[in-house]
């Protein structure tokens, strides 16, 4: 379904993590492209809808414009739905009453900023937590008592320091830029649960036929389970259901079954600290993917959907790419985004880091790059988010 307001903002999305590292919620932020722009409460709610349905998991919505602010405060969204509202209009007396309505209503408000002053009493419990980024919390200002979600943190060090420091969870990515190894540090092998799938990646690069291919599939009967769920998702969308791997190369052939071995590598990972980084990179690649869906090349567009998974493939296994090069098969245009930062994906990659930073200086730099407008580009977001949630 179309929704004009998609034309009008720039949208971003964050994990919110917990101190086990589970993501908890998305926060979708959402940003005006112009100061002016009459942007639509009801309209945004319902594209949101689409990827959060009611009694799906929750979503954080951070909207950077007062009018489409004051307007949520006066609608109904569903109860998955979580609010920032920022310090200023927490603590204005004019907003008592639809702070009060949305807790009646059961929508989840969350604090935004370090207050001036302290809340009105009467709205106080209308809010579960505090959003304060690293400036905010060096300031300071009068305690709410409310437990803390620290924002806009970008290295695992950073978040690991604001659960130290009490927060309740932290909304960020721990992956900010590219994996460097310590120095003087021995190089890790890959771990023994990913080896399988890296060895059926070679094999099948390799041309091997189906039998060695499920001999290798059957050392690890989870693997071989978590990757039949997968093709047989929603998302994948296939007309019959797979019964085995051997079922599933008939269907696909090897070059299909090489994008969902590169799904289930970016995935399969049993430390909990990746966890936030499986979720990065499986919206990675579904929303390069979604970006390439106007390109008559399917080989490219499969490509696309393993260049943003294996993005963050170094943070994952530990390994700078150049070493990862040598033990896991990557297309020579997937290698150049990735090692060379250049070739034809590396633009996408660029709009995708600027879609999760919600910088919107950076997305229209990439977008008239691509010559892409934004309402594609947000549907593409939205699509992505969606069928990763059909994933997970």
């Amino acid at each position: 379904m179309n929704h004009s307001i998609l034309g009008a903002v720039a949208l971003g999305y964050t994990p919110q993590i917990d101190r086990q590292r589970m993501v908890t919620a998305t926060r979708l932020t959402v940003i005006p492209l112009r100061p002016d722009a009459k942007l639509e409460a009801i309209e945004l709610l319902a594209a949101v809808a689409e990827v959060w349905p009611a009694g799906a998991g929750p979503v954080i919505l951070n909207v950077l414009s007062e009018d489409l602010l004051e307007s949520l405060l006066r609608s109904e969204p569903s109860a998955n739905l979580m609010l920032e509202v920022p310090a200023f209009m927490a603590t204005d007396a004019a907003h008592v009453e639809p702070l009060l309505a949305m807790k009646k209503r059961g929508i989840t408000l969350l604090l935004k900023g370090q207050v001036a002053q302290a809340l009105p009493p009467e709205t106080k419990p209308c809010f579960k937590f505090a959003v304060l980024d690293p400036d905010d919390e060096s300031r300071g200002g009068p305690d709410t008592g409310l437990p803390r979600l620290i924002a806009g943190l970008r290295e695992s060090a950073a978040i690991d320091a604001a659960f130290e420091r009490g927060a309740q969870g932290v909304i960020g990515w721990p992956m900010q830029g590219a994996f460097e190894p310590p120095p003087g540090s021995v190089k890790p092998e890959v771990q023994a649960d990913l080896q399988v799938i890296v060895e059926l990646m070679s094999r099948i690069d390799q041309g091997e036929d189906v039998e060695r291919l499920e001999q290798t599939l059957k050392r690890d009967p989870s693997l071989a389970f978590k990757l039949l769920r997968y093709l047989n998702s929603a998302a994948f969308g296939l007309p019959v259901e797979v019964s085995s791997f051997r079922h599933a190369i008939m269907l696909l052939g090897y070059a299909r079954m090489k994008r969902w071995l590169a799904l289930l590598l970016t995935t399969a990972s049993k430390d909990h600290a990746m966890r936030p980084i499986m979720y990065a990179a499986l919206r990675r690649g579904l929303l390069m993917e979604e970006l390439a869906k106007g390109m008559s090349d399917s080989e490219l567009r499969d490509e696309m959907f393993i260049c943003g998974l294996f993005s963050l493939l170094d943070h994952m296994l530990k390994q700078p790419f150049t070493k990862l090069l040598q033990s896991i098969p990557m297309p020579e245009r997937v290698r150049q985004a990735l090692v060379d930062e250049s070739g034809p994906f590396q633009p996408y990659l660029e709009l995708v880091r600027a879609i999760e930073n919600a910088s919107v200086f950076d997305f229209r730099a990439a977008a008239e790059q691509l010559m892409l407008g934004a309402e594609e580009i947000n549907h593409c977001v939205l699509r992505a988010l969606n069928k990763a949630s059909q994933l997970e």
